[in-house]
């Protein structure tokens, strides 16, 4: 039986991904004299990094079928630790840096062995654990953002390399490995196994566990990384960072192609999709509507992403029967 048009985008959703970016590209030059003058896209460039790489480590939790959604508040207590570090304390950037990244690695850590060790559902744990984490934001804090940050960690925030913002080379950087890695090595091959089919990997051999851990270390780790960039991008470490890094990352990795069930999808598809809701979000900025709209955007994306999702997949199921 031939496949439908619809059928065929579904199964191949990068596709559809490639061409709906350009389309939004396209139409974004034309309504918008200033949408691409090289600072408004060095702007969308250095917004994307820091989504982007939020994103890259939900799109492969997705592909194990977890979801964290305490990694926004995980990425700005890790950036208010670097900040208090750096500050407070007196420790070289590079040092308070290092901490801070083990410290977001450690609290993924966490969330990872209380979903695999309790049989905990990934959703529900990090509702808690964001809790948790924010509060210790503000424990630290006192709500007042931290100044004084160093001048030599703004570069990482701030800076450019060969005409591209610093943050938007780390992203693509952390998004090249993360593409190898799910797509070229048995790591990657164990982590669709467990998406479509835990008990089935666990069957296999593969250490389902320990692939799941590590998977949610690895996005705690990112987390940090965007926190530390988000600080060196403000020079100083608002205590409100990560807190708008909830609903986008889900809606980009959806869009991109990324099953909420597990076991389909790409970073890279993930990727595309922040690139979507990024263009969008800044065409709002130019235009002049309110920021607070951003995160109607941003949930009105996910509604429409998911449900697009699971009826595409319903519908492919219903052909092949």
């Amino acid at each position: 039986m031939q496949h439908s048009r619809f059928s065929i985008l579904s199964a191949n959703p990068l596709v559809g991904v490639f061409v709906a970016l350009l389309i939004i590209f396209t139409l974004s030059s034309l309504i918008s004299p200033w949408f691409l003058s090289p600072y408004n896209m060095s702007v969308v460039a250095r917004t994307l990094a820091f989504i982007g790489l939020i994103t890259v480590g939900q799109s492969m939790l997705m592909i194990l079928g977890e979801l964290d959604l305490s990694l926004g508040v995980t990425g700005g207590l890790c950036g208010v630790t670097a900040g208090i570090l750096m500050v407070n304390m007196g420790l070289h950037p590079a040092a308070a840096c290092a901490l801070a990244l083990l410290l977001g690695a450690a609290l993924g850590c966490l969330n990872g062995v209380l979903v695999t060790k309790l049989r905990l559902h990934s959703l529900v744990l990090t509702i808690g654990t964001a809790g948790i984490f924010g509060g210790a934001n503000l424990v630290l804090t006192r709500g007042v953002a931290i100044t004084g940050i160093p001048a030599e960690l703004q570069f990482l925030g701030r800076g450019s390399l060969f005409a591209l913002p610093v943050p938007f080379v780390i992203m693509l950087l952390v998004l090249a490995v993360a593409t190898f890695i799910t797509l070229k090595t048995p790591f990657g091959r164990y982590m669709y196994a467990i998406g479509n089919n835990g008990a089935a990997a666990r069957m296999l051999g593969i250490r389902v566990d320990r692939v799941r851990i590590l998977v949610f270390t690895c996005a705690g780790f990112l987390a940090a990384l965007a926190g530390i960039l988000m600080v060196a991008r403000l020079g100083t470490a608002q205590p409100s960072i990560g807190e708008s890094w909830v609903l986008a990352p889900i809606a980009a990795a959806v869009i991109g192609g990324v099953a909420t069930t597990g076991g389909v999808g790409t970073p890279f598809g993930a990727i595309l999709g922040a690139s979507i809701i990024g263009i969008i979000e800044n065409i709002i900025v130019l235009f002049g509507v309110s920021p607070y709209w951003q995160g109607i955007v941003s949930g009105v994306m996910v509604v429409v992403a998911i449900s697009f999702d699971a009826i595409s997949r319903r519908y492919i199921r219903k052909e092949e029967t």
